[in-house]
Parts: C-alpha cells; structure tokens; sequence
C-alpha cells in the first residue's frame, strides 16, 4: 500500500510539473511574439510650406543696376500687405498722382477704375512733419546724400567726420537706388521717397529720414511716374491738409 501511494504522489507531482512546464512556454511563447512585433512611432502630419510665387520671387529677385548689385529680397520674410500688389483703392485723385499714406505706412500710385499700385514704405521722423501737396521736381539714381547741420550738431561723432561732406551713391547710401525730390512753389521741401536694404524697416516707424521703400520697389516707382508727377501726403486722419498748411521739414532729412 505504502508503495502503490508513493508511486501516485510521483505521477501527481510530475503532472503537475508538466503543466507548470507548458504554462511557462506558452507566456514565453507569448512575450516572444510582443518582443518581434515592434510599434512604429506615430507619425505627425505637418502642413507643407506654401510655395513662393513665382513673380513674387522674381519682384524681389537680386538685381544689377548701374555696376551695383541690390541683394534680393526673401518673400516669405515680408508681411504680405507690405509686397507690391494692385488694390482696390478709392480716391478722387486722378491717375498718375502719388498718395502717401504715412500713418498706415503705404504708398499708393493711382490708377484707373478705383484702383492703385501699392507699396509698403517705412517711415522716418521727417516723413510725419509734412502733409499736403508738391510736385517731384528731380529724379536721381544713386544720389548722393549729405547730412544736415542739424545732424551734425546732434550726433557730431557720427555725422561730423567724414560724412560731414557727403557719400556718394552706392549700395550703403542711405537714400539707396534712387530718390524722387518734393518740390512746393519752386523750393526743395527736403522730403524725399528713396530706397533701402533694410527690409526689416518696411512697414516700420523708423528714427531717421522721410519714406523708405525697398530698392526694387522704389526702382519701380521711379520707372513709372515722371517729373513733375503730383504728390499728395495724407495727415493722421487719413485726408490731405490743404495746400496752405503744408510744413516744411526742419533737420534730420536724408
């Protein structure tokens, strides 16, 4: 009897072992199969950049002008309202004239059938202390720029040396590629739309000068209107002043 028991209890045990042994293959066998089947990374989905149109592109592309080289302009670096576009555009001034907007810092070529040629500009100090009317009297390409006395006498470290006399036009003047001069009655107003390579300033509130408009734009502008073209500077509520309050600017004019 005592045999016969000892042998059931062996059988009993080895059973049991064989069980125990198939569970732990069967959980191996299972983690085997998450070991080989590896979760690939969630992919995100971003929207690609939209492309820069072409003619954009080409607006603001590097440009060769008299032996200096003007730096192209990057697109996607410009607020949108500030590329030159044709807009809608209400004024009772006739085509051809030059309105300048300096508050909301545009500058308008009016065309026919209620609408103009827009530019973005930055302003300087001298471009808010005139309003009214004049008359682009002279037209240069690459001017030459001097300081006013005023400047001198402001800032005698950075305008009395050799700047006191003047730079000649080039790429680091700062009236740029070309300027077009105001005239009132016969006489130089000191305001001036000219050119710039410093593209962060378009659509800015700048220290110095009267109205900056990119290289390529001004270059632009100047091909378009002739001398004598009329320009009308708008005050703070968006209207012209009459004729009669137009200011002359005093100093610190490019």
């Amino acid at each position: 009897m005592i045999g016969l028991r000892e042998g059931e209890m062996r059988r009993t045990r080895a059973a049991r072992n064989v069980r125990t042994f198939a569970a732990v293959a069967a959980l191996l066998t299972a983690l085997g199969g998450c070991s080989t089947g590896v979760q690939e990374p969630t992919r995100i989905a971003y929207a690609p950049e939209a492309p820069v149109d072409p003619r954009i592109a080409t607006m603001y592309g590097a440009v060769e002008d008299n032996g200096w080289r003007i730096p192209p302009v990057d697109p996607k670096r410009m607020d949108p309202k500030n590329i030159r576009q044709i807009v809608s555009y209400q004024t009772n001034e006739p085509p051809g004239t030059i309105v300048v907007d300096p508050y909301r810092r545009f500058l308008y070529l009016v065309m026919e059938n209620g609408r103009a040629m827009r530019y973005g500009v930055g302003v300087g100090k001298e471009g808010l202390e005139f309003t009214g009317e004049g008359m682009i009297r002279r037209k240069a390409e690459w001017p030459r720029w001097t300081p006013t006395a005023d400047m001198i006498a402001r800032e005698p470290d950075k305008y009395g040396g050799e700047l006191r006399d003047g730079m000649e036009g080039g790429i680091d003047n700062p009236l740029g590629a070309r300027a077009l001069y105001l005239f009132k009655d016969g006489k130089d107003t000191l305001y001036r739309i000219h050119g710039t390579n410093q593209e962060w300033s378009i659509g800015q509130a700048v220290s110095s000068g009267c109205i900056r408009m990119l290289n390529q734009d001004v270059i632009d502008l100047n091909r378009r209107v002739p001398k004598d073209t009329r320009v009308v500077v708008l005050g703070p509520d968006g209207t012209p002043q009459s004729s009669s309050s137009l200011n002359e600017i005093s100093g610190d004019t490019l």
